[in-house]
């Protein structure tokens, strides 16, 4: 029986392995929202009911996949991750909180909140009460919407500068805590996806700076998206300063880890909707490509890794750009999306790219279907992607809140029984 890097390993090389490697929770956009993972596990019989979870990703709340977890269902990937979260506050000092429908969970020590006069949760950057708060829990919700708060914008004072403030050197600390996780994560046997940060152009996730206190520069959605045409230049050249930044970190991770990292997650950047591309394609040509391009180059000539892009929705007018950047991973996977028919893009890049997702619908199977439905669903998605190798198995983007945890159980069920090569 292979290793899971083993199993990883084959499926980046378009190999057939023992069986479908698989990943949960790998990276920010491969995980699952805390209030399923507790339900995962009660279903498992992991824990005493009542038990928390830890809250890993505060943004999108995601849950810790544990390696008893990850033993169950036979997960292959772990994640290699920086000091920080997304507001800013680092994951330690666990403390008890609670979800609007009563889930139990761990959150961070710096996790500190308020609720506003709707009822809202406010979260401060850095946990710092005394600063503007940067995100909000809707009442009743699951999840963090990023608080913009764009100062004026006076143009002849703006300064590249001040978008690169969450962009800088790696500490002598943040290198130290590569260096202690890798080594513990390596000794899993699991293939390590590694988010080592700063190559992410342009993800409007980060636009905003959650984890400032007082952003400065371009941090509004909406002026973003039109700076990227009305000051091309100055994005340019933000881009440009980021990916020197980066790649001068990447060069220090690499002497202390390199050959543990199995890939690496470069960009999260979206540039497809539910029914085409966000942007134009000589729009990605003129302003994200050479970025791409330059740090694709720079793994494979200095390192083994692979590289990884996440991209939702339609984004199969991009996938031969994609691959002249040399992206060698494609994630999500969005099948619901218009022109990314399973079929098709297996035929057609399969032999080019991996893809790592796409497994079942998280929008409408996953939520709304039978635990049937979600079986055939995955069932056939396997025969699909499957075939050849090449595929690493995730559902399509992060598992949601509210999931019936009857189709939580059929999904990975489903993928242990029909997922040996070779496949049936």
């Amino acid at each position: 029986m292979m290793t899971s890097r083993q199993r990883i390993e084959a499926a980046l090389n378009h190999q057939e392995a023992d069986r479908l490697p698989l990943d949960l929770g790998g990276c920010s956009v491969t995980g699952m929202h805390v209030s399923s993972v507790y339900k995962l596990r009660q279903a498992l019989q992991l824990d005493p009911p009542g038990t928390p979870v830890k809250v890993v990703e505060p943004y999108q709340m995601l849950g810790e996949i544990a390696s008893d977890l990850m033993d169950a269902i036979g997960v292959d990937v772990v994640g290699l991750r920086g000091l920080r979260t997304m507001f800013g506050f680092r994951n330690e000092n666990w403390k008890p909180w609670e979800l609007f429908d009563g889930t139990p969970v761990l959150v961070p020590g710096c996790f500190n909140t308020e609720p506003d006069e709707n009822g809202d949760i406010l979260m401060y950057p850095e946990g710092d009460l005394s600063a503007p708060p940067s995100g909000k829990m809707p009442k009743d919700g699951y999840y963090f919407d990023t608080l913009i708060r764009q100062e004026p914008i006076i143009e002849d004072q703006l300064r590249v500068e001040d978008n690169l403030e969450e962009f800088r050197d790696l500490s002598d600390e943040g290198l130290e805590h590569f260096i202690r996780q890798a080594d513990h994560l390596y000794a899993t046997g699991r293939a390590i996806l590694a988010g080592l940060g700063g190559t992410a152009f342009g993800d409007i996730a980060h636009v905003p700076a959650p984890s400032l206190k007082h952003p400065r520069g371009i941090r509004d959605v909406t002026e973003w998206y039109i700076s990227t045409a009305s000051r091309r230049d100055f994005i340019y050249e933000i881009f440009e300063r980021q990916c020197e930044i980066a790649l001068r970190n990447w060069t220090r991770i690499n002497q202390a880890i390199g050959s543990k990292i199995t890939a690496v997650f470069v960009t999260g950047t979206d540039f497809g909707t539910q029914q085409g591309p966000f942007i134009s394609l000589k729009a990605y040509r003129d302003l994200f490509k050479p970025f791409h391009k330059k740090v694709n180059d720079w793994i494979h000539t200095n390192t083994s890794w692979k590289s990884f892009i996440h991209s939702c929705g339609s984004v199969r007018v991009f996938l031969e750009d994609f691959i002249e950047a040399g992206f060698d991973i494609l994630n999500p996977v969005q099948c619901s999306a218009a022109c990314m028919d399973p079929e098709e893009l297996r035929q057609q890049y399969g032999n080019r790219l991996v893809f790592w997702g796409g497994g079942v619908d998280t929008q409408h199977t996953l939520p709304f279907g039978t635990a049937e439905e979600v079986a055939a669903e995955v069932r056939h998605r396997i025969r699909i992607f499957g075939a050849g190798g090449g595929f690493v198995f995730n559902p399509t983007h992060n598992v949601q809140a509210r999931i019936p945890v009857e189709n939580l159980l059929a999904l990975y069920r489903t993928v242990q029984e029909y997922g040996k090569y070779p496949l049936s």
